[in-house]
């Protein structure tokens, strides 16, 4: 896509917009190279999202309304900025609304305390305060222009500024520099329409200007990709790669939320592909990945887009697309060649364990939760066993995985997605995985054991035959949970007491 061009000095324009949400493009097709996401027609330009014979309103909650018929009672001007402006166009899904107004925060504040609104001074420093009305929340920002970024997060100073539309010239990206009011329509300072609409991402100003600010707008851009499907305009993308080792400023909690938002976007594969160097800085374990090629006949992908599918075929779930993300990570380190009749043949021997021990690297070099810490690697670490479409296999899978049936459920999403994104006969491996979720279904409705907790029996009685508490106890309960799994046993009290008695007997 061709660098986008526009006049910073471009007057506002109001705009017509639609409600309707752009679905996800066919990200979803293997077939597509990454350089044909950008030749792609534009889903933007192309869907509903933007049109000119709808009505100049946005879904605007009351409260926002509200609040700004109180700001210009009191004599000043307010605009919503931000997100909402953007996600409303886009028919997305409406979070927060931030206001932009003309007034200084302390008279922001006795405006909305004589309208009987609660306030917190959350960033009076810059000129932020929250206000609050029946518990809806609602930040409010007097225009500004910001000074030096010396800690590459806040500004050291911020002045006032004359107009929104000062003040909408440093955000970050045009698609955010938006304003809106009900009565006035959308003012668009930068150009910020015409590239929501070519499904371009373009920073207002000097990219590197932009990213010097605030390092984390370098992710940010890439979270934008993955969630709205824009390509990033060649200018920004530049700046992002020359400027991705400012991001070693940025606290880990701010990385780690900004990547958890990337992996669950609705186009992560193309923003996967196409940001992968930039990535890399925070997450170096994506380099061996790009290029290593897979030289067998059940990819077509190297490491990087097949994990890329992956990651897309997946729910947009932070545990399912962490673990896509981590599921082959170490096939580079694994990697070792085969000479055949045929030709060389890669093979991956051990994958699994390598690319646990990277994601858990990672998991406790960003401040992951404790609960993904927990269960990912779980799932990366089987995610390449084999499990035979049957109740038995199916039990014991679920046994190793502490019967934990959203574990296992979690399992099957990502068996389905890493078999769609394999040679195209391996496809079927992907019903596999749907059989596999509904045996489990089956298993539970039957109420049929796959952990010792659901025995008959329980240590207590295995330690009434004679058998010392300890490592004993656990190794005669597994033993009856195969057998009643074999179906070589009921699980019956008396039936199981005599098959511990008989393991006793046979190992004294």
């Amino acid at each position: 896509m061709t660098p986008a061009h526009r006049n910073p000095n471009t007057s506002p324009r109001p705009y017509r917009f639609s409600n309707d949400a752009p679905q996800p493009s066919d990200a979803t097709r293997p077939d597509e190279t990454v350089a044909g996401r950008a030749g792609r027609e534009n889903k933007f330009a192309s869907s509903e999202a933007v049109r000119s014979d709808l009505p100049q309103t946005l879904p605007l909650p009351l409260v926002a309304h509200d609040a700004l018929e109180i700001i210009e009672e009191a004599g000043g001007e307010a605009w919503c900025v931000g997100g909402f402006v953007r996600d409303a166009l886009l028919g997305r899904p409406i979070h927060d609304v931030d206001i932009a107004t003309s007034l200084p925060w302390p008279a922001v504040q006795e405006a909305f305390r004589r309208a009987g609104w609660g306030t917190v001074e959350t960033g009076v420093a810059h000129g932020t305060l929250t206000v609050v009305c029946e518990g809806e929340p609602l930040e409010i920002t007097t225009y500004r222009t910001d000074g030096v970024y010396s800690d590459g997060r806040h500004p050291d100073s911020v002045a006032p500024a004359s107009s929104i539309e000062e003040d909408l010239q440093r955000r970050d990206f045009t698609i955010n520099a938006l304003a809106y009011h009900p009565a006035r329509g959308i003012i668009d300072p930068f150009g910020g329409l015409d590239d929501m609409e070519r499904g371009v991402l373009r920073c207002v100003g000097d990219p590197a200007t932009r990213f010097s600010e605030d390092a984390l707008r370098i992710l940010r851009a890439c979270r934008f990709a993955s969630q709205l499907g824009v390509a990033i305009d060649p200018a920004t993308f530049d700046a992002m790669v020359a400027g991705k080792s400012l991001l070693r400023k940025v606290s880990g909690e701010r990385v780690y939320r900004e990547l958890e938002r990337f992996v669950c976007g609705d186009y992560v594969h193309d923003a996967l592909m196409a940001c992968v160097d930039v990535l890399a800085f925070v997450l170096p374990e994506l380099v061996a990945m790009k290029g290593c090629a897979q030289v067998t006949k059940y990819h077509i992908y190297d490491v990087l887009e097949h994990t890329a599918w992956v990651v897309q075929r997946t729910p947009p779930e932070p545990l399912q697309r962490w673990s896509a993300l981590f599921h082959d990570m170490g096939k580079p380190a694994a990697a070792f060649f085969e000479e055949t009749d045929e030709g060389p043949v890669e093979h991956f021997y051990g994958h699994a364990v390598i690319s646990t021990q990277l994601a858990c690297g990672i998991m406790h070099r960003l401040p992951f939760p404790a609960w993904l810490r927990r269960d990912v690697p779980s799932l990366v670490r089987a995610h390449d066993d084999v499990v035979p479409p049957n109740a038995r296999a199916v039990r014991r899978m679920l046994g190793r995985l502490g019967g934990r049936t959203d574990l296992f459920a979690a399992l099957c999403d990502i068996k389905r997605a890493d078999a769609l994104a394999q040679a195209p006969f391996c496809a079927p491996r992907a019903d596999t995985a749907d059989e596999l979720r509904a045996l489990m279904e089956q298993i539970l409705e039957d109420e049929a054991a796959f952990t010792v907790k659901h025995l008959a029996i329980n240590g207590r009685d295995i330690i009434a035959l004679g058998v010392p508490a300890g490592p004993e106890v656990g190794r005669l309960l597994d033993a009856c949970l195969d057998a009643v799994i074999d179906e070589r046993v009921p699980n019956e009290h008396e039936a199981l007491l005599a098959f511990a008695e008989e393991l006793r007997k046979e190992a004294s």
